[in-house]
């Protein structure tokens, strides 16, 4: 097998300028990835070319991309999902796949029965496809993560993507020569009933073991997950199913729970890198080589009509099953609009049955196209909808599941800061390695936890997976920097703000802008002169308006400093990212002189 290395090479620049520059107008890689394998592969200017072993990594990266998208979902958003969720995914899958089904049955008139039903089984799971990979960004940039719309969406998708892979593996089952529907039922059956066993009971042992010998770090268990991934990709294909369902299901299994959560977000960080970042781009490149613009000339009325009860299905099918849900049938309108895109998963599916030979080039050039059309749809008729819900009063925002403040340390100005945030009813959360601050702290009234902030698990003991707001006020700024690092990275905590005690290096100052972190009180504080301060009780809580005049009053040479101010939503601690409207209110600490 000859390795065209500068073939490779080209390849990969050409996903990347593809990637990255069709991800500047808002849309998902793979599409640019695409776009540039049929311009600058086989379909129009054949600059590059395929060849045996960019077929190889191809394969691989399709599945360590399934991988990475299991382990991105967590099964128990899954068994959470909404009743408006679990209706928008079915209807967003049933009325599209029956309407392509009949489409395509219709325009493959002149095929044999059976190549014709597998054809069109095929196309239309394609067309119930609702992929992930727009949406997140979309959301985040049209502001919606707050709302019940985009719960909902994300439910759905996540549903809807799962169905679809399972069907896809069993028309490829059924499609085999040697079917059997007893015999398909039978190993599908004990494909779920080992991978279940190897996942929740096998995989847990192994994990404790590695972590007794030692061999709990990442290098170790990116093996792991690696043979793990390619183990339940083979099984898969000896039950007559697809290894990517397999490879998808493993990353399901790759829980916190198994490996720890720092490490499952490390793992996953470097499962991400390795197939969207190496090789899924060259999956898709070489996708482009495959596609031919004869359905233009050919079947371009199958391409029109596909495309058009896609889209019309899925619209229309979600608001149908949506309604009731009781959230009224525009929002379920909106809802199918924006679950309309089909983007990668579609475009792995088309590959798939192309190589197994469900379809033929033109119905994979077909769906293509669909998934390109689709995908584009997106972003356009999610801003119309929201936009229209929002005239009406009827964009509901639901805002965050999590909520409350994590305090890193519970000195007297920590406990002093927690007793201003909680004036509004704000859950205060401190942990400290000092029992007797913390037994301060619950005399004090607040939820308290002895432990030490930079060990996972006793992070999340603190509440740390259910925070809205970290603030790192320990008198130590490496500790602060680490222990708001961790609770961001592998919590997820939306908001950041640390203690400043000393002047920043340059490499300090980098990582906290890296982190996007805060400064609390909005300048540098030397904690220990105010912590003695405190201790000799001579100060005083003072609510003063926020002026320009009243802001230059502050600072610790002056011995006043900003603890928090009045939200509409509660008190919030203040700092160089979070002040106050002019005319708020400001809590100031006083000292006495």
């Amino acid at each position: 097998m000859h390795f065209d290395l500068l073939n490779l090479l080209l390849v990969m620049v050409a996903a990347f300028v593809g990637g990255r520059a069709i991800a500047r107008i808002g849309y998902p890689a793979v599409l640019g990835e695409l776009v540039v394998g049929i311009l600058l592969g086989p379909p129009l200017l054949g600059w590059l070319h395929g060849s045996e072993a960019l077929d190889v990594l191809a394969e691989i990266g399709v599945l360590t991309m399934m991988l990475y998208i299991g382990m991105e979902i967590d099964p128990r958003e899954l068994g959470k999902a909404s009743w408006g969720g679990i209706l928008a995914a079915i209807g967003g899958f049933v009325v599209p796949f029956g309407a392509a089904f009949a489409v395509t049955w219709a325009f493959l008139s002149g095929w044999e029965s059976e190549p014709r039903v597998m054809a069109a089984l095929f196309v239309g799971t394609a067309a119930g496809v609702t992929s992930l990979s727009t949406k997140s960004r979309i959301l985040v940039d049209l502001k919606l993560l707050d709302t019940r719309l985009a719960h909902i969406m994300m439910a759905g998708a996540l549903l809807s993507d799962t169905l679809c892979l399972i069907g896809m593996s069993a028309i490829i089952g059924t499609a085999s020569d040697d079917f059997n529907i007893w015999g398909l039922l039978l190993r599908t059956g004990l494909f779920f009933v080992v991978v279940s066993f190897v996942g929740l009971v096998i995989l847990p042992i192994v994990g404790r073991s590695m972590t007794r010998l030692g061999l709990h770090n990442r290098t170790s268990l990116f093996t792991l997950v690696l043979v793990l991934a390619l183990s339940f990709a083979q099984l898969a294909e000896l039950a007559g199913l697809h290894g990517i369902l397999g490879a998808f299901i493993a990353g399901l299994f790759i829980r916190e729970g198994t490996i720890g959560r720092r490490l499952s977000h490390e793992l996953a960080g470097v499962v991400r890198e390795a197939s969207v970042g190496f090789l899924a781009p060259i999956f898709f490149v070489t996708a482009g080589f495959a596609v031919t613009f004869a359905p233009f000339q050919e079947d371009f009325w199958l391409l029109v009509a596909l495309v058009t009860v896609a889209t019309l299905g899925k619209i229309i099918g979600t608001a149908l099953f949506y309604i009731p849900s009781g959230n009224g049938w525009r929002e379920g309108l909106v809802l199918g609009g924006s679950m309309n895109g089909r983007g990668a998963v579609e475009i792995i599916m088309a590959q798939i049955g192309l190589s197994v030979g469900l379809i033929n080039e033109n119905i994979f050039s077909v769906l293509v196209f669909m998934a390109i059309f689709t995908t584009a749809t997106v972003p356009i008729l999610l801003k119309l909808g929201t936009d229209w819900l929002q005239r009406r009063g009827e964009l509901v925002r639901i805002g965050s599941r999590r909520k409350g403040t994590l305090v890193i340390g519970a000195s007297p100005v920590a406990l002093t800061l927690a007793d201003a945030l909680a004036k509004s009813g704000e859950q205060i959360t401190l942990i400290d390695t000092n029992e007797d601050r913390i037994n301060q702290a619950r005399s004090q009234g607040h939820r308290a936890v002895c432990g030490d902030a930079l060990l996972e698990g006793q992070l999340n003991a603190a509440g740390a997976d259910e925070a809205a707001t970290v603030i790192a006020m320990t008198p130590n700024p490496t500790v602060n920097m680490l222990a708001a690092q961790l609770a961001t990275s592998t919590y997820d905590v939306p908001e950041a703000v640390i203690l400043q005690v000393d002047e920043l290096s340059a490499g300090r100052r980098s990582a906290l802008r890296m982190l996007g972190a805060a400064t609390l009180f909005g300048q540098q504080v030397p904690i220990r002169e105010v912590e003695r301060a405190l201790g000799d009780g001579q100060f005083t809580i003072e609510t003063v308006p926020y002026t320009p005049a009243e802001r230059d009053s502050w600072g610790w040479g002056k011995h006043r400093l900003p603890l928090a101010w009045r939200s509409p939503t509660g008190m919030r601690p203040y700092s160089d990212h979070s002040r106050p409207p002019e005319g708020g209110t400001v809590l100031v600490l006083a000292i006495a002189d």
